[in-house]
């Protein structure tokens, strides 16, 4: 009788100590704080001018490499590859011509700066949100000192809040470039390819 209720007494020593550890790795997990939105877009910046367009590194990331997950807007995400989708036609197109060696319709330069050959260094100066907390505009300075004298401009970088995520929308580019904003540069290039 004593080996049972010893047995027992393990048994439920074990069963206890079971069911308080299950219990104890149910336990929420500490939640880490939200990022402020003022981080978060920096982050998402600093996503975009690490990704594309750098002086040195430079080859039009648009083609041949995938868009980043979350960092462009819906809207803006299907113009880039609308973009690269007309490009990679036209690639197509001509290997299978009577002028192989022909240039195919390709978006060149820097297309998220306002400078075609692109930055060497940036500075985000500011971000403001919208006070209904579903926008946002960033200025960057950017510079490209690789050739004298130097270029130094400022871009606005515009963002929009979707699926509680900040991401890029459009960038309004300084007088130095060729065009008022990213958008009607990616909506130029869709239209004259047709």
């Amino acid at each position: 009788m004593k080996k049972l209720f010893l047995g027992l007494g393990i048994f439920l020593t074990f069963l206890f100590l079971g069911i308080f550890l299950l219990f104890v790795s149910f336990k929420k997990e500490e939640t880490k704080p939200a990022l402020s939105a003022d981080a978060q877009i920096t982050q998402k910046l600093k996503t975009l001018y690490s990704t594309y367009d750098k002086y040195g590194k430079y080859d039009n990331r648009i083609y041949g490499h995938p868009i980043p997950k979350n960092l462009f807007s819906t809207d803006l995400e299907k113009k880039l590859k609308e973009v690269v989708d007309i490009t990679n036609a036209s690639v197509e197109k001509i290997k299978k011509s009577d002028h192989p060696t022909d240039k195919p319709h390709i978006l060149e330069g820097s297309i998220f700066t306002s400078l075609y050959e692109g930055y060497t260094s940036y500075t985000i100066q500011s971000v403001v949100v919208n006070s209904t907390g579903t926008s946002a505009d960033a200025t960057v300075r950017l510079e490209h000192a690789m050739s004298q004298p130097k270029f130094i401009w400022t871009d606005k970088v515009h963002l929009v809040k979707s699926d509680q995520e900040w991401k890029i929308d459009n960038i309004s580019f300084d007088s130095i470039g060729n065009s008022k904003d990213l958008k009607a540069i990616l909506n130029d290039f869709i239209q004259n390819a047709k």
